[in-house]
């Protein structure tokens, strides 16, 4: 893959502390998944940037290049690859999202 792409993926996680690679956009999710990662961080109140892998296709492959993962959605927390939408389904249930947003100072609605 490109560096050219690498290198845009470096700088969305760079410039935003919570980012999320998913097919359509925050407002509008072209998938199911896309649509349940929303719907947490939604519901904790998270603010994120959401990339629409849908609108470019050298990205969409790049994310799963990026960090050899195979699917889309892609959540990151201050450039850390967390999970797809199971992994974050999960997390979110156990209180270990809430957890891991806590410890890397991500201000979250913690009543949630």
């Amino acid at each position: 893959m490109s560096s050219v792409i690498f290198d845009r993926i470096k700088k969305d996680l760079n410039e935003n502390d919570v980012v999320l690679y998913m097919k359509g956009t925050p407002v509008f999710p072209q998938c199911g998944f896309s649509a349940a990662v929303i719907q947490i961080l939604s519901v904790l109140g998270v603010t994120f940037k959401g990339v629409d892998v849908l609108a470019d296709a050298e990205i969409r492959q790049g994310v799963k290049d990026f960090n050899n993962w195979p699917t889309i959605p892609q959540l990151f927390v201050k450039g850390e690859f967390v999970g797809g939408c199971d992994i974050i389904r999960e997390m979110y249930e156990t209180g270990e999202l809430q957890d891991l947003l806590k410890s890397k100072d991500i201000d979250f609605n913690e009543a949630a």
